[in-house]
């Protein structure tokens, strides 16, 4: 019998959104459905994808200019798809990654000024035409989201841009999902968590289900 491939969701927006614990919130909401999921991020989701999210992440003294940091990206990216998302899907498991391609564009293409087309030469290298199935986009105030970020205590190099990168990276954000939007569902997060969760649910009613696991 032929497996039906899982469904890749997405999840993208501005440091201090609120991702993780709505992603951590939507699988427990998938498993009770005995729905078999992955949960992974970007960069990372394979031990070489993790290593190049440390040289990106962590501050440091040297610059690190654009070209090399999408570079970098889409090297994990490329070790990310095609050892972990790609077969996970093929096997009929849902995916739901903290982060993707929309991020890049957002970051390096509207934060960095990386020519788009640039970018679209290394997305078709690393996935091909892989598209997620839904993007959710949490939307947010940048200084919000930054306050957000540093009450967490896990301050990284982009929550150390300037406030005028925080905002061309929202306006990248937004601008993607005004190209795709039956793909890109904007939410807003300056809501409570339980409104949020119940509007993800909602968005991915509309999606074909996976298949249900069959494990005990």
């Amino acid at each position: 019998m032929t497996t039906s491939p899982g469904r890749f969701l997405t999840f993208e927006g501005i440091e201090g959104v609120g991702k993780s614990t709505q992603i951590a919130r939507l699988a427990t909401a998938l498993g009770a459905r005995g729905i078999d999921v992955l949960v992974t991020r970007e960069p990372g989701g394979t031990p070489l994808a993790e290593s190049i999210r440390a040289l990106v992440l962590q501050p440091r003294e040297e610059t690190l200019p654009p070209i090399a940091e999408l570079l970098l990206m889409f090297a994990a990216r490329a070790a990310h798809w095609h050892a972990t998302i790609e077969p996970a899907l093929a096997a009929g498991r849902d995916v739901v990654c903290d982060r993707f391609i929309d991020s890049s564009f957002a970051y390096q293409v509207w934060g960095k000024g990386i020519a788009e087309d640039k970018l679209q030469v290394l997305q078709t290298l690393a996935i091909g035409d892989a598209v997620p199935d839904l993007t959710l986009l949490f939307d947010l105030d940048p200084e919000l989201g930054l306050a957000r970020a540093r009450d967490r205590g896990d301050e990284n190099r982009f929550e150390q841009e300037s406030q005028a990168f925080r905002q061309r990276v929202r306006a990248g954000f937004l601008a993607r999902a005004e190209a795709e939007p039956t793909r890109v569902r904007v939410i807003d997060a300056e809501r409570d968590t339980e409104t949020v969760s119940a509007a993800i649910i909602e968005l991915l009613e509309a999606l074909p289900a996976a298949p249900a696991s069959s494990a005990p």
